[in-house]
């Protein structure tokens, strides 16, 4: 990723973060594609597989999904830190996803069974909230 990109990603977040207001529908969806196009050049991920988690098959994506749980800071070592997630979804995401988003977060916050392997342990947890409302899944 060139460094003109991770720039406008972390201005991205440290604004919204410091207005303490949600981002807009259009500026989450441009930042979940920029997070998407990141994460999968970082992993090599064929974008067949990272379109397969949208239909619930998680069984290539591990490393795509800690890929970006680890932008938002959401592992800390092998431990997934949901509660993290919950705060930062209640400060950046639109109120028409944060319902939901809060919820799935909270139903998969003990997903991760496989902790001495972080990619295997992420797909879990994207696996859950997958699971949790598939119509309503919201990693990118």
């Amino acid at each position: 990723m060139t460094m003109k990109r991770w720039v406008l990603l972390w201005c991205l977040l440290c604004v919204t973060h410091l207005a303490n207001a949600a981002i807009s529908e259009k500026q989450m969806k441009a930042t979940m594609k920029l997070l998407r196009n990141t994460c999968i050049n970082k992993f090599k991920i064929p974008i067949e597989d990272v379109d397969a988690m949208h239909t619930g098959d998680f069984s290539k994506g591990g490393c795509y999904v800690m890929c970006i749980l680890e932008t938002y800071k959401l592992l800390k070592g092998n431990v997934y830190d949901w509660e993290n997630a919950v705060t930062t979804i209640r400060a950046n995401a639109p109120p028409s996803v944060a319902e939901d988003a809060v919820a799935a977060v909270v139903a998969c916050k003990d997903a991760m069974k496989t902790k001495d392997d972080k990619c295997i342990g992420s797909a879990e947890i994207g696996k859950c909230i997958y699971d949790f409302a598939p119509e309503k899944y919201f990693l990118p």
